[in-house]
């Protein structure tokens, strides 16, 4: 039931979890103590964020080991928690003119440029994730409804209205710069073989923005966090925040 871009994710981890333990051998040999050492010395000189998704992905990676009998007891519960305080660092968002910089600087005189400046639009408008821009789907947006179906955590597919110039953008792209192909994404490569745009070609769509605008690189999360504290400055509520940029708990 997991996502390609989840299954992506736990794989890249279980291979680094593999290779600090000796191979796929030493599976069959591990204990409790092995695993939590393994977490406390990985997580040395790492982020939160990236701590935790080798939390998640090696709980993950022992429940299948012990349900496939590769390990003779359960050690998922063997791996620690990351230490993290709620609001100890509060996300930092995209100033207006940041977001305005980073649009100004694709060059839509070019494929590449409507497709980035497309790209960028629906994270600045709509809060999209990365991995939800790249998975969009020709048969995802309605033109006639102005709206765009968008497929988020858990496969949880909902329907977003599509502000005026995130629709603009999204049709100079697909008019004058997207590459006739057998794809139904909505952005592809802009060289053969055409091909989707990962979630990794998303970050990388808003690297080089970052360093065509002099910024210092940024998360593609940032529009989200910009997008909320505007709607939260226009008088918004938090449940309101979740819902538009869906949310499925508010805790």
């Amino acid at each position: 039931g997991l996502s390609p871009v989840s299954v992506r994710c736990y794989s890249k981890q279980s291979k680094a979890f593999l290779a600090g333990i000796g191979g796929a051998g030493a599976v069959s040999e591990l204990d409790a103590g092995r695993v939590t050492a393994f977490m406390v010395g990985w997580a040395q000189g790492r982020n939160t964020w990236s701590a935790k998704a080798m939390v998640t992905s090696l709980r993950a990676f022992l429940r299948f080991a012990h349900a496939t009998g590769r390990t003779a007891a359960p050690l998922a519960g063997a791996v620690p928690a990351v230490a993290s305080w709620r609001m100890s660092s509060l996300p930092r968002g995209l100033r207006a003119a940041e977001i305005e910089r980073l649009l100004a600087g694709c060059d839509r005189d070019t494929a590449a440029g409507l497709r980035d400046y497309a790209v960028l639009s629906l994270l600045a408008r709509l809060g999209l994730r990365g991995a939800e821009a790249g998975g969009l789907q020709l048969g995802d947006i309605d033109w006639r409804a102005g709206e765009i179906a968008v497929t988020g955590k858990g496969s949880r597919t909902e329907r977003l209205p599509l502000p005026a110039p995130a629709g603009e953008a999204l049709a100079a792209w697909l008019e004058h710069g997207r590459p006739k192909c057998e794809s139904r994404s909505v952005f592809v490569t802009v060289r053969r073989p055409y091909r989707p745009l990962t979630p990794e070609s998303v970050r990388a769509v808003m690297g080089r923005a970052c360093e065509r605008a002099g910024l210092d690189r940024r998360g593609t999360h940032r529009f989200r966090h910009a997008l909320a504290t505007e709607m939260l400055r226009a008088g918004a509520s938090l449940p309101e925040v979740g819902q538009v940029l869906r949310h499925r708990s508010q805790l």
